[in-house]
């Protein structure tokens, strides 16, 4: 597939691997069932062979507090995997797993989350007993505003402590969180937030982001006009904090500031609701590139135990780690580190551009709180390798045992730096799953090799295949749809609004019958790993042969020339055309001694379909606000389609590059 599968980057010292949960919980498994479990492939054979014990034996295992009465099921099953029940007759509370959770409990003087800010002077550490008294009293708050099990609250919020916080004040009610980052324009927010019609609202004054202040008042102002819902907004003075608040009208007349909310909060202790297991947890949204933003609704108690058993066995997150991923709260990486509370670890946020005042900023952040996991985007790793960053010989990253990548595919070449610049002892666990799943279905284990290029294994429990256009697994190193052939605890509950649930079928289900479709182009390799080759609805089919994009950017991001690039696929007579886009480094140009090198390292790496027809420089390359790049999107605008939703890029002026392109006409 253009690069060697069998390059061994990294394997666990032996001296080690008895203490990982992952082997300890895998022995447990073994004896209890009288079944032999040598290796962690027979153990997931045995997680789907035998769903209902695994999720029991995962529950058991990470302190999972699930009140479930003798003898009950722990799965009913339907003709519909859509149908499957799971844990129906047993009541549980997020919050209270987050709070007091975990293999091992944590003292009241324990750290349990640890913030830093894009400025500076902007810092703050909570202790355990500091954090439950803030959700004490902020739950209190919110009961007395009449919110209480289903009630939906949206937050237009910074990674601060504070949104974890009201996520757990909130979730402690059985109320439903829904987040989305600042960046969003009003057209974004409302194009999320209108659908689901919350009933209250936490926001920020304003945030840093690249060396300025943005001050976001005017969008929350009118984002609550065009709300009839909202009846209470708690603003977090997040910069300025002595200024008085700038929002005004409907916003201003229903406003609290988050001191004076949690101050005048009844005196009462914390009482953590017992909702059922499917109980609505998180509404969430897809990226929305090209139509409206689906409302994905996720369920407590799949949510929970899927993240626990990927913190606690796929992370080897024990008491104590501590946590760091690079995310907002409109990404579902935030909502996956939260649940890192529930591992006893202490939670390690940042808020503000990574890439300010240069590339070292989280590398310092690292060093000087001591990570021992360590989340980024693949896109991160990649511009730290344009960039020539070296952390090996600039940053004391001993404490860091796991470095964990998601977003889009990590390149064969970004493994090389890793090991090369960033640290030599790591376990890279390259993930990949997202927003539908609320979690992973190929992700990283401390137990197994690092292959380059390769993600390391399936998930636990999710019986995952690579199918072909008939909905026939194929074999070793063919590629093909990645689906998901059982149900699983954190598939959706639904998407709000769905009530005939024809949305949910049709995103998921249609494809391949009563067979989760995820739409990622995917093989499995000789070392039991995964490459993704990208998106499979962005997928190129020159010639009726389908290509994965991730297989031309592998060959593109090896010239130092090139910052990065995207490709698609154009109509053109008849037939689909290659066509590349590339995003020059400083002081370099695209000519045709280039073009002519590019074509050259696809041919010979890949096939002669794989060659673009047209190589095009352009200055800048659309992405989401999690990193993203959006083929689809760029695809329809050189088709000269509409995009309905550009308010979900973090730059939509980018698109305007791509139209009327001459050298496509």
């Amino acid at each position: 597939m253009g690069y060697d599968r069998s390059m061994k980057m990294w394997q666990p010292d032996p001296a080690e691997i008895d203490s990982l949960s992952i082997v300890e919980f895998r022995q447990t498994v073994a004896s209890r069932y009288a079944v032999p479990l040598t290796d962690y492939q027979a153990l997931h054979r045995w997680s789907v062979q035998h769903r209902a014990e695994f999720w029991d034996e995962v529950g058991d295992y990470c302190s999972v507090r699930l009140n479930q009465p003798d003898a009950a099921l722990s799965l009913l099953e339907t003709d519909s995997m859509q149908g499957a029940r799971w844990y129906p007759d047993a009541t549980l509370n997020f919050a209270e797993n987050l709070l007091f959770g975990g293999r091992k409990a944590r003292a009241d003087s324990d750290e349990a989350i640890v913030f830093r800010g894009e400025n500076d002077s902007v810092r703050m550490r909570l202790t355990q007993g500091e954090l439950l008294a803030q959700v004490t009293r902020l739950a209190s708050a919110l009961a007395d505003d009449g919110v209480v099990a289903g009630t939906r609250v949206a937050a237009y919020v910074a990674n601060t402590p504070e949104a974890v916080v009201a996520m757990l004040a909130v979730t402690s009610l059985g109320a439903v969180w829904s987040s989305c980052s600042p960046d969003f324009g009003i057209d974004g927010v409302h194009d999320r937030f209108g659908q689901i019609e919350p009933e209250v609202l936490f926001c920020i004054n304003a945030y840093h982001y690249g060396g300025k202040t943005h001050d976001v008042s005017d969008t929350v102002s009118t984002l609550v006009e065009r709300l009839p819902s909202v009846r209470r907004v708690v603003e977090i003075n997040f910069v300025n904090a002595d200024h008085d608040s700038q929002l005004r009208g409907t916003a201003l007349a229903l406003r609290k500031s988050w001191a004076e909310y949690l101050e005048e909060a009844p005196e009462r202790a914390l009482v953590f609701t017992q909702v059922p297991f499917s109980h609505p947890l998180y509404i969430m949204f897809s990226s929305g590139t090209t139509g409206k933003p689906k409302c994905i609704i996720h369920g407590t108690g799949g949510t929970l135990l899927q993240h626990v058993k990927e913190h606690v066995l796929h992370a080897g997150v024990m008491s104590g780690d501590r946590v760091f991923f690079f995310t907002t709260c409109g990404w579902m990486m935030w909502n996956w580190l939260v649940s890192g509370l529930a591992a006893g670890a202490t939670l390690m946020l940042y808020d503000g551009s990574p890439f300010h005042p240069d590339g070292n900023v989280l590398f310092d952040y690292a060093a000087e709180e001591n990570f021992t996991h360590f989340g980024i985007s693949a896109k991160f790793i990649d511009a730290c390798r344009n960039a020539q960053l070296d952390p090996m010989k600039t940053h004391d990253l001993s404490c860091l045992r796991v470095l964990m990548s998601t977003g889009s595919t990590l390149l064969p070449e970004s493994f090389d730096y890793v090991y090369k610049h960033i640290k030599k002892d790591v376990c890279l666990s390259s993930m990949s799953g997202g927003t539908d799943i609320v979690s992973c279905f190929v992700l990283g284990n401390p137990e197994l090799a690092v292959f380059r290029g390769e993600l390391q294994c399936p998930g636990l429990g999710m019986d995952i295949q690579v199918f072909d256009e008939q909905g026939k697994a194929l074999p070793v190193d063919e590629p093909g749809e990645l689906v998901c052939t059982q149900a699983f605890p954190s598939m959706p509950i639904g998407f709000y609004g769905d009530v005939d649930g024809s949305r949910y079928f049709k995103a998921y289900f249609d494809r391949f019958d009563n067979v989760w479709c995820h739409g990622d182009w995917s093989h499995v390799t000789q070392n039991g790993g995964l490459v993704i080759h990208g998106r499979s609805d962005a997928t190129l089919n020159p010639g009726g042969v389908r290509i994965g994009t991730a297989e031309i950017y592998r060959q593109v991001e090896v010239f130092d020339e090139v910052l990065e690039s995207i490709v698609i696929g154009q109509n053109w007579q008849g037939d689909t055309r290659v066509v590349l886009f590339v995003r020059m480094a400083e002081g370099t140009r695209l000519d045709d001694e280039l073009i002519s090198r590019i074509k050259s390292q696809i041919r010979s790496s890949t096939t002669p379909r794989h060659v673009p027809a047209k190589i095009i420089e352009v200055s800048d390359i659309p992405r989401t606000k999690s990193g993203k790049i959006v083929e689809l999107a760029v695809r329809k605008v050189v088709h000269g389609q509409a995009i309905d939703n550009a308010e979900a890029l973090m730059n939509p002026e980018a698109l305007e590059l791509y139209r009327d392109v001459p050298e496509l006409c």
